[in-house]
């Protein structure tokens, strides 16, 4: 496992660089935002698309919104952007769209930050990385509230979130992820991330327990950097300041 020697203080961040943030499942757009205003304020451009059938995009939800679609996604940004040198960063099941993008426009990137993220290699899916009981009663769940077409949004405490107003924040904003995702095989052409460099963060306080199995396979790496952050799952959220002070020293 590689060590983080390499990161810099962020007041050395390299000027002009564009961050892409992807968050994770039930979440949108949204959810960066006093990430982004931080790392805009220290000059850099950064995007913060919502995944299709989510966020503002809830409105097209529909049994079609593979994880190819998520991917697409964040493709359809890099590529119609024109964006290059990009620190891509994907929070929780945003690991997987960040995969699928670093596979297929690698050139584009140049760091890809995983934050408390799903790992997965290729034609495995979100499901294999859960405990069984975990993806039997999402199912579940998601057959009762909609027929199987998306998984309700749990609590804000589920997120290692607990402050009142962040956790109004969660509640107002979530919105149901389609169910198709995380039953839908990645398809990669090599590693996962090939020779991007990638790092790791994990949020340890609390842990979130869903993506050990994720955790495990990186640390088994010899070519990723690991780092963690003081906080809960949601460190956008929770430890907005902090966050963008990691990843500004990604930057350099």
């Amino acid at each position: 496992m590689a060590s983080p020697y390499n990161l810099m203080d962020a007041t050395t961040a390299r000027e002009g660089t564009t961050y892409v943030l992807v968050h994770g499942a039930w979440h949108g757009g949204w959810c960066w935002k006093t990430v982004a205003q931080i790392l805009r304020a220290h000059g850099h451009r950064v995007f913060t698309p919502t995944l299709s059938g989510l966020g503002e995009r809830a409105h097209l939800l529909s049994k079609a919104i593979d994880l190819g679609v998520f991917i697409q996604d964040v493709v359809n940004v890099l590529e119609y952007e024109d964006l290059s040198g990009v620190v891509l960063v994907g929070h929780s099941f945003g690991g997987l769209p960040i995969t699928g993008a670093a596979d297929r426009v690698p050139k584009r990137i140049r760091q890809l930050v995983y934050l408390d993220a799903v790992v997965l290699e290729h034609g495995q899916t979100a499901f294999s990385r859960l405990a069984p009981e975990i993806v039997a009663q999402r199912i579940l769940q998601s057959n009762e509230s909609s027929g199987g077409l998306s998984i309700p949004v749990p609590p804000a405490s589920a997120f290692g979130v607990f402050e009142p107003t962040q956790m109004a924040l969660l509640e107002r904003n979530c919105t149901p992820h389609p169910l198709k995702t995380f039953d839908d095989p990645i398809t990669l052409n090599g590693p996962v991330g090939g020779a991007i460099p990638k790092v790791y963060i994990q949020c340890i306080d609390p842990v979130y327990e869903p993506l050990q199995a994720s955790r495990d396979f990186v640390r088994a790496q010899d070519n990723w950097t690991w780092d963690e952050i003081e906080t809960g799952h949601d460190a956008m959220i929770s430890a907005p300041e902090a966050l963008a002070a990691k990843l500004l020293r990604y930057a350099s």
